[in-house]
Parts: structure tokens; C-alpha cells; sequence
């Protein structure tokens, strides 16, 4: 399936994404897991737009990496030197930052199936919340792949390089 295929399919309370041609689908987040990503949407919307560092988005959106791959991240951040890759219908192209916050139905697809694509389309950095674990892995970018950096528990405040500055107490978001 490619990109122009996705876009004839019906809007329903399922997430469509493409990761090499192969169409995903998986239910509507539970209230929880959109609980979660909200706050570290609005935390991150606060501190990119006070720093005035470009632009974070909430699901669904797509993010257009080839025509055969579209995934909807949960959240993501685009810096100002890189907000040519934002269009009117998607993004086209690596977001700097992308975050998944797991839940049952999508555990395996975003720590495998979507980590590679982040991994070969150039994600810097990658965050993994798991609401279960309450901890945060940051993967940041290596030579050639995504490499785990850190397991963050729910006692310690999460740092990024991409984001300096920025401080996440990771109990807070559970």
C-alpha cells in the first residue's frame, strides 16, 4: 500500500499507519494512555514555545517517511531550522524527536516495527513511555541507528541533549 492508498481509507476509531507498505491498524488509545500524552504534550508545547525552538505535535498525524511508510507518533518535535518538512495534509520527513507512549495493543509494533523505521528515516531521538514499568527509555541516535541512551525510572527527571534545558520528572507523568 502506498501513502496515496492510506489517504482513501475511511476515518474511523482506528490509527492506520504503513511501515513497508504494510498497513497497521490498532484501536483508539485508551483514556489513560491519551492522559499521559497529554501531559508531555503540554509539558513539551510549554518548553519548545517559551525557547522558541519550533513546533510539537500530537496524534494523529501522519508522518510521512517514504510512500510506503507513514507512521502517527504519539508526539513529536520539529526544530525551527527543520519545520520546512511540515505540510498542509503531513509531515514529510524525520521529526527531531518522537515520542510512544506503550499500551497493550501496540507494545511489539512500537518497540520494533517503528523503532527501526524512526531508526532508518533519521529520528534523533526516541522516547518510549511505559505506563506499566513507569519508566522512560531515551534512545538517541548513534553512528548509524537508534541506541538505547537511558532507562529513566519514575524517581528520576529525564534530560535530553536535543532539548537542553528541558527537566521531566518522570513521576509526574504517571
Amino acid at each position: 500500500m502506498t501513502y496515496a492508498q492510506l489517504c482513501l481509507l475511511p476515518d474511523d476509531r482506528k490509527r492506520h499507519e504503513l511501515i513497508d507498505g504494510e498497513l497497521i491498524m490498532t484501536p483508539a488509545p485508551t483514556p489513560k494512555h491519551q492522559r499521559i500524552a497529554g501531559e508531555l504534550f503540554s509539558l513539551l508545547l510549554e518548553y519548545v514555545k517559551a525557547n522558541a525552538l519550533g513546533e510539537v505535535y500530537i496524534a494523529p498525524v501522519d508522518v510521512v517517511f517514504d510512500d510506503h511508510t507513514v507512521l502517527e507518533p504519539d508526539l513529536l518535535f520539529i526544530s525551527q531550522a527543520r519545520r520546512g518538512i511540515v505540510g498542509e495534509d503531513a509531515i514529510h520527513g524525520a521529526p527531531e524527536l518522537v515520542v510512544e507512549v506503550l499500551s497493550p495493543s501496540t507494545f511489539y509494533h512500537d518497540l520494533r516495527r517503528k523503532m527501526t523505521a524512526y531508526s532508518q528515516f533519521g529520528v534523533q531521538e526516541y522516547w518510549i513511555v511505559d505506563p506499566e514499568k513507569q519508566t522512560v527509555e531515551l534512545y538517541g541516535r548513534g553512528a548509524e541507528e537508534l541506541q538505547l541512551t537511558r532507562r529513566f525510572s519514575s524517581e528520576e527527571t529525564l534530560e535530553s541533549s536535543l532539548l537542553p534545558g528541558f527537566r521531566l520528572a518522570v513521576n509526574s507523568n504517571f
